[in-house]
């Protein structure tokens, strides 16, 4: 293979969690193994704004859930491309009314799950 380092896994960076009020934060991409550090930071459920394939080397969806299963937590994937949807903010608001808080909300860098948390006060 000429380009190796395409396939390499993305290695941990420290969580830069930005609290946006008392149920809802953001970061950039978290790792199925700073899974166990979200829950220690005491949030209750995930929303993965991130769609999968976005970037080589990241977790899918489905890596992230069964980790996060692991640890008691709930999961949600909202994938968000662009502009938000009418679809995302409705799926939304759907799952922060059901999913236990505080939530913590990541895509590459925090800013699409923001989007959809700031879209809940319009």
């Amino acid at each position: 293979m000429m380009w190796p380092f395409l396939k390499t896994a993305m290695k941990a960076r420290p969580m830069n969690i930005r609290k946006i009020d008392e149920q809802f934060s953001v970061t950039g991409q978290i790792l199925p193994s700073q899974i166990g550090d979200v829950s220690d930071a005491g949030f209750k459920s995930i929303v993965c704004a991130r769609p999968d394939h976005e970037e080589g080397g990241q977790p899918t969806f489905a890596e992230m859930a069964r980790e996060t299963e692991k640890h008691g937590l709930q999961i949600v994937h909202i994938p968000v491309s662009g502009g938000l949807s009418e679809g995302q903010v409705i799926r939304f608001q759907q799952a922060m009314a059901e999913m236990p808080r505080p939530v913590l909300g990541y895509c590459r860098s925090g800013a699409r799950a923001g989007s959809l948390y700031a879209a809940l006060s319009k």
